[in-house]
């Protein structure tokens, strides 16, 4: 059962942040794309804000498939930690705790996650 439980965590996260990486990448699913983006991360002071945007979207396209196909799973997971403990530092952790405030709760809920699939590895329903 562990190994169905892992491959459950790993494809409710990893398609999450294929699809966040998507909306800042290319606008999908009622993102900004790159441009839009940046924009937001320059606002936040991340310059440049294209390089910044490009990052913060590849990261979480690249950590969730690498999530998704239970391959390099630690490195997937490092990537989607990383991405939130940037949101932490840079939105969120200003706010407090509750994510209803806009504090860094559901952030880290996805770090304590991903690190049970980093810690654990992907199981053996994986590349």
């Amino acid at each position: 059962m562990m190994d169905y439980a892992l491959l459950i965590l790993r494809l409710v996260i990893g398609v999450t942040f294929m699809a966040y990486g998507s909306q800042k990448l290319f606008g999908w699913f009622g993102g900004y794309g790159l441009n839009g983006t940046a924009q937001w991360m320059e606002s936040l002071g991340m310059k440049p804000g294209k390089l910044t945007a490009f990052g913060a979207g590849a990261s979480e396209l690249l950590g969730g498939l690498l999530l998704v196909l239970g391959l390099w799973t630690g490195i997937g997971a490092a990537l989607i930690i990383l991405t939130m403990i940037v949101a932490i530092a840079t939105v969120h952790g200003k706010n407090g705790y509750w994510n209803g405030k806009g504090g860094f709760e559901y952030n880290l809920l996805i770090i304590a996650a991903a690190l049970v699939l980093a810690f654990a590895g992907p199981g053996s329903i994986s590349l």
